[in-house]
């Protein structure tokens, strides 16, 4: 099986600039070998923050190889029929390049502006799934989420973006077998991501089903100098600790799961994922100089790979 590695574009907390810089970051990403690019999904940041079809959709405009990645899409958050649409849109005009990361969610300040209760959000995100395949295909497809359940027929029809499912508890597991090809982890170290992805395998057997591959998202500064490693280090436990709330990740906790320095060391971390079972990953890189990051990150896919 393949390893995927594949980066976060910077569409939130970076300012103006580097989210107008997308499409030649997307552009740069393709040209050093990485093999995808990400985004995201917030409706109401407390940064700046882009629209992840937006987004992607600039980045597939100017890349012809890399995959267009949603990590994760707030699936139920949005319009049932317009969510397809999209989703198809972009599809057929990446010429189906398009990987779906779907999750529940775990912020309720976005739910009430999207209209949407935050409660049920689970279910509403599995009846939504059920329906894409024959969305994608082309084929009438009642809308369970809509008064009235209207039937709609998209076109063209395009074929089904494997669907990643986010999530860590048994339920989002459970949810990667009924819909999805990859579980995409985040925030687990090594140890806890091995632990999960034996957990998945055998429900997996127990279902008599595939067992679905494992993804997770890491975070990481590569840099070559040791001061700008030591900031940028800082900067981005400070960050996932401000993800997880006060009762989330402890200092300790994010120290661990964060990488900086140069990419031998991240191809270290990534060998470990790689032996607890990820194959593919979403690298959330902090920090100045993009590009010099994305090129750094190459050499990293080089060492795990060579």
């Amino acid at each position: 099986m393949p390893v995927n590695l594949g980066v976060c574009l910077p569409t939130f907390e970076r300012g103006d600039e580097g989210m107008r810089e997308i499409p030649s970051l997307a552009r740069h990403i393709e040209q050093v070998g990485l093999d995808m690019v990400w985004a995201g999904d917030h409706l109401c940041a407390r940064v700046p923050f882009l629209e992840s079809v937006v987004a992607l959709s600039a980045a597939a405009a100017v890349t012809e190889r890399v995959r267009i990645g949603f990590g994760v899409m707030l699936l139920a958050l949005r319009q049932q029929a317009w969510a397809a649409k999209q989703l198809s849109s972009l599809q057929y005009l990446s010429g189906n390049r398009v990987v779906l990361g779907v999750g529940a969610g775990i912020h309720p300040q976005d739910w009430p502006v999207g209209g949407v209760a935050f409660a049920g959000r689970g279910r509403r995100t599995e009846v939504m799934l059920r329906a894409l395949p024959d969305l994608f295909a082309g084929r009438p497809t009642s809308l369970l989420t809509v008064p009235g359940e209207p039937v709609m027929t998209l076109e063209p029809a395009v074929p089904a973006p494997p669907v990643w499912v986010g999530g860590m508890s048994d339920r989002a597991l459970r949810r990667v077998l009924d819909h999805g090809v990859g579980w995409l982890a985040s925030l687990l170290e090594p140890a806890q991501l091995g632990h999960r992805a034996a957990k998945l395998a055998a429900m997996a057997a127990e279902a008599g089903t595939r067992t679905p591959e494992v993804g997770t998202t890491v975070f990481a500064a590569l840099s070559t100098d040791p001061e700008e490693s030591r900031r940028s280090h800082q900067h981005l436990v400070r960050f996932l600790r401000s993800l997880t709330g006060e009762q989330g990740l402890s200092e300790q906790q994010a120290t661990r799961l964060v990488v900086s320095g140069p990419p031998e060391k991240l191809a270290e971390r990534l060998d470990q994922y790689l032996r607890a079972g990820a194959r593919t990953f979403v690298i959330n890189l902090s920090g100045n100089n993009l590009r010099r990051q994305y090129d750094l990150l190459a050499r990293s896919r080089e060492l795990l790979l060579g």
